[in-house]
């Protein structure tokens, strides 16, 4: 089938809840994947932030067809030494003290988890979660996911959750001072679909401290910032803090669908069987791809080179945008003018990257292993497009 062809039948039989690019990818290796017509596209997309190692990594796919020539799937009610390599190899690179983990099936049923076992490990209900926040679909993740447009269909069924600006320590201290039923409190580190931002570090050990003084759980979504994407394996290691739960998926299994709750001794300490489950989670191929990426990432040390892609690509467009954000190959370019004609106009010279909730942001979540000439590609395609109009950007970041 050609595009247009792929396009029209996945329209007719697929229910309209995506907004797509005009593009029918069937091939990818490494930072780039092709059309249904050869066409090659440098991916600085990601799949939405998933190919941290990019597509096809030779060790996950050798990984996954060794394991499915020796047994595709068998639930929780065994055990299972695949399943046991990976939890074990997650353990040992997560952050001292979080080195107890759940597997699942995805980053909206990790967040779930991990908001079910907050609040039986404290018995309250109440959540505070941040403004511009997106945690998952679900209903339990949804409610913690602050704009309306998500949240409008349902509102009727979520339960209740305080939302406060990103950086406001005084808010939450409010909250916390005036209700008594508060489990936890939710966030992503850097809020990638809102736009890439970013608090200062002291905002963090604030939270840890506040969580500390009234007995609440802090839980880090890192379903976009974890595996080392920002250049630690969890980005509180950068912050000096310890969360109670941090929350795992999108690049933890190379594009294979799994996610991971990592948890910290106190509350791992009071689960018991029955109280999480799931039939998928650590499924065995899952367990294949968790196993071969992380080993990727660390034989290869490709954390290292997570602060080198983002001061180069930095360095080389601070000038022509008005503000670059994240960490590692987690980035937001902010620009004085609507991103949509520029990831179109990008995409037209083959160039794949993502949009953002701020219609001036454009987001680059590139692999880990992006090779140098890539990235020139990339600086010339995107600064011959931001220049083609002669418009300057007024620099604020």
């Amino acid at each position: 089938m050609n595009t247009q062809e792929i396009i029209q039948l996945e329209e007719t039989v697929q229910l309209p809840t995506y907004r797509k690019m005009p593009v029918a990818l069937v091939r990818g290796e490494g930072c780039y994947v092709w059309d249904a017509e050869g066409r090659r596209y440098l991916d600085f997309y990601g799949g939405h932030c998933v190919t941290l190692l990019g597509h096809c990594p030779p060790r996950v796919v050798q990984a996954l067809q060794d394991q499915a020539s020796q047994l595709l799937f068998y639930s929780n009610v065994v055990y299972s030494p695949v399943r046991a390599r990976a939890a074990a190899l997650l353990a040992e690179m997560a952050p001292e003290g979080l080195r107890h983990v759940f597997f699942c099936n995805s980053g909206t049923e990790a967040n779930e988890t991990a908001l079910k076992l907050a609040r039986a490990w404290t018995g309250k209900p109440g959540l505070i979660a941040l403004e511009r926040s997106f945690h998952g679909r679900t209903l339990g993740s949804l409610a913690a996911t602050e704009p309306l447009s998500y949240r409008k269909p349902y509102l009727s069924v979520l339960p209740p959750t305080h939302f406060v600006p990103m950086g406001n320590l005084e808010a939450i201290e409010h909250l916390l001072t005036r209700h008594h039923d508060i489990a936890a409190i939710i966030l992503e580190p850097i809020q990638s679909m809102a736009g890439v931002y970013e608090a200062p570090v002291a905002y963090y050990q604030g939270l840890r401290a506040l969580c500390d003084r009234y007995g609440v759980v802090l839980i880090f979504d890192e379903v976009q910032t974890g595996v080392g994407r920002t250049g630690t394996f969890s980005i509180a290691e950068q912050y000096g803090i310890r969360p109670d739960l941090i929350t795992l998926a999108k690049s933890l299994g190379s594009g294979v669908p799994v996610g991971a709750v990592l948890v910290s001794d106190a509350i791992a300490a009071t689960v018991k069987p029955g109280d999480q489950g799931t039939t998928f989670g650590g499924g065995m191929l899952a367990m294949a791809a968790v196993t071969a990426t992380l080993e990727t990432i660390r034989d290869e040390k490709l954390m290292a080179r997570a602060l080198a892609i983002f001061e180069r690509i930095r360095q080389a467009v601070a000038a022509h945008v008005v503000a670059v954000r994240g960490r590692g190959c987690l980035i937001g370019l902010e620009l004085d003018r609507p991103a949509a004609p520029v990831l179109a106009q990008l995409r037209a010279k083959g160039i794949l990257a993502g949009s953002a909730s701020h219609p001036n942001v454009i987001r680059l979540m590139p692999p880990l292993n992006t090779p140098e000439e890539a990235i020139d590609e990339f600086l010339e395609i995107f600064l011959q497009v931001l220049t083609r109009n002669n418009q300057p950007a007024t620099r604020t970041v």
